[in-house]
């Protein structure tokens, strides 16, 4: 659904700057609509909306329409969904609700559903319903290509659009009213669901400016009603609502019918027909405090930076430069002292290479493999082809299985999974051995400087130049650029909302880079100032525990803003969200890697070393 999103937004904003014969995506044009009998071929009064997955915030696993008992459209053809629709868990399905343009419907009726609780079908289909209305699933519609949302009041008199709505609520066994049944006072009886069998759905449309290609439809909302239809063959949508008691035994019968008004909008244009939605979720002040807060932080590191650039470094390239005898040589010290051993290839040399060949993947979506003077090249591409991948790929196809056990949605169909593993091994490992090869034909890295063959001893380290504190410390000021915005990405995966601020997004990514790159700068050369040499992993570790405290934060946001409940809920998050911290660790611990080596490459380059 995301990808759909954005794609929809990507459009509207085009459309927006665009003539009228503007250029469209395809399958993202305008269509438009006219009154029956008055058909032509750029003009249709057939209104389809198509029902996808349903989910809730109290559970990871969606699952499709079709897995509940509702009514279902006979003999219609499923639209296919593209490759991210199906990673995300979407299925889009036709469904029974058709309308006519411009044409009023009062109560119609869909279908009846009948179940008797002394048939074991019957009661297991009639107890998934109340169990998903226990954890406040909701459906999902499309007219248009564009959500049915469901308005209501919230706090501080704003009205909040949601793209969903739920299927039913529950009254506790003490009359607590749980989620959408504060909305009606009728809804009071103990240990009981109240299901929402109607809906109230108003589709507002604006006439093109020439009236001969008819209308174009810019919002469709509805408002989810719940009644105990007594002739379910001829509703009247009055009366006490539909109740279904947790005790329930016997015959119980539930009707679906819906009602759907038109109404013509003169102020909205079908290219900005999605603004009453993303204006009805007030971030916009929040996001603005997150871009300053990472502002002053990146001042204040930019501020550091240069200040060790301008004045101490220079003062310290200048005072080597000056020493001609052997005795001031004798007395050098600092990190002009570790020069011979400053490229020394590190511990584990081969492991780095490989998760800086995944980072810089990930970075640059290019391929880049470094080899610290290694002769074993193929196991390095090997590795890089396999080892993250490969650990990413053991993860997901766990989570898939849990998915699969619970019939959910989410779950990747066979024939999907063995196209993704045709894109790896036929399209990412065949890249890699290529750029692999071009890349080791190139001429190595030349050095500004030569690198000993006896290692120097690296005197006894203070508590704060040791290795763990300085990595601790350097993920601090990353993760205080980008926790604001990581609370809404957050809220758009698991609490599915929508996230639209791409913007705002692309703003934090450039401040996360140049945080990165200038936290791990200074650790470097305070580190190199004490005379340790062993800055490649430490470097690559300073950044990339930015994304411990990603996963911290991550375990915070379960406890505190989730209601995920069930055992295999919480394993798809944490299994999910560790396929995210790997990605941002590799992703983070390459930025400061490369800070770091263009910095030491830079300071060895403009002294004097005989």
């Amino acid at each position: 659904m995301a990808l759909r999103r954005l794609l929809l937004i990507a459009a509207a904003l085009a459309a927006a700057a665009a003539p009228a014969a503007a250029f469209y995506l395809p399958g993202l044009a305008p269509v438009n609509f006219c009154e029956a009998g008055r058909e032509k071929p750029e003009c249709k009064s057939g209104i389809e909306l198509f029902v996808n997955r349903l989910d809730s915030v109290e559970s990871v696993l969606p699952y499709e329409y079709t897995a509940f008992d509702f009514c279902q459209a006979e003999g219609k053809k499923r639209p296919s969904e593209n490759l991210g629709q199906v990673l995300f868990g979407e299925r889009i399905e036709p469904s029974p609700y058709r309308f006519t343009f411009n044409k009023k419907e009062t109560c119609k009726s869909v279908c009846t559903k009948t179940y008797d609780t002394t048939k074991p079908e019957d009661k297991q289909k009639l107890d998934f319903l109340k169990k998903s209305m226990l954890l406040n699933y909701q459906h999902h519609w499309i007219v248009d290509n564009m959500p049915v949302t469901w308005c209501y009041d919230v706090e501080d008199g704003q009205r909040f659009c949601n793209p969903g709505f739920p299927i039913g609520c529950y009254i506790t066994e003490d009359g607590r009213p749980k989620d959408a049944c504060v909305i009606n006072s009728e809804f009071h009886e103990k240990d009981t669901f109240y299901i929402f069998n109607h809906v109230d759905i108003k589709i507002y449309y604006h006439v093109v400016e020439n009236e001969a290609l008819g209308a174009r439809l810019v919002a469709a909302k509805l408002e989810p009603k719940s009644y105990k239809h007594t002739h379910p063959d001829n509703p009247d949508c009055s009366g006490v609502p539909m109740d279904i008691s947790n005790k329930a035994s016997g015959e119980v019968k539930i009707a679906y019918t819906y009602s759907v008004t038109f109404h013509e909008e003169k102020t909205i244009r079908w290219a900005s027909r999605w603004d009453y939605i993303l204006e009805s979720m007030p971030h916009t002040h929040i996001q603005w405090f997150s871009i300053m807060n990472s502002l002053v932080i990146v001042l204040f590191l930019s501020g550091m930076v240069a200040m060790i650039m301008l004045r101490t470094l220079h003062k310290d390239i200048a005072r080597y430069n000056q020493m001609d005898s052997t005795e001031d040589a004798q007395e050098e010290f600092g990190w002009k002292l570790v020069h011979g051993d400053i490229f020394r290839p590190p511990r584990k040399g081969m492991l780095l290479s490989v998760f800086l060949g995944s980072g810089t993947q990930i970075l640059i979506m290019t391929f880049v493999t470094l080899s610290f003077g290694g002769e074993k090249w193929k196991t390095n591409v090997l590795l890089t082809s396999f080892l993250c991948p490969g650990i990413v790929f053991a993860d997901f196809f766990i989570m898939n299985l849990i998915l699969w056990g619970e019939g959910s949605s989410a779950a990747i169909p066979f024939g999907t999974l063995v196209a993704i593993l045709a894109l790896w091994f036929c399209i990412s490992v065949p890249l890699t051995f290529i750029g692999a090869y071009f890349g080791f034909k190139k001429n190595a890295i030349e050095h500004p400087v030569r690198t000993n063959q006896i290692p120097r001893q690296i005197p006894e380290q203070s508590f704060y130049t040791k290795p763990l504190p300085g990595i601790i410390m350097g993920g601090i000021l990353p993760f205080g650029c980008i926790f604001i915005q990581l609370f809404f990405i957050l809220n758009s995966i698991w609490s599915h909302q929508m996230y639209y601020m791409f913007g705002f997004l692309f703003l934090v990514f450039i401040i996360l880079v140049i945080t990165c790159s200038e936290a791990t700068i200074l650790l470097c050369y305070f580190h190199l100032c004490a005379e340790d040499y062993h800055w490649q992993w430490r470097s690559f570790l300073t950044s990339g525990f930015t994304a411990v405290y990603f996963l911290i934060y991550a375990i915070h946001y379960f406890f505190s803003k989730l209601q995920i409940t069930g055992t295999a809920s919480t394993i798809l998050y944490f299994g999910y969200t560790m396929i995210m911290v790997l990605i941002f660790f590799l992703f983070t611990g390459t930025i400061g890697f490369f800070a770091c080596f263009w910095f030491v490459t830079k300071i060895y380059s403009v002294v004097k070393v005989d």
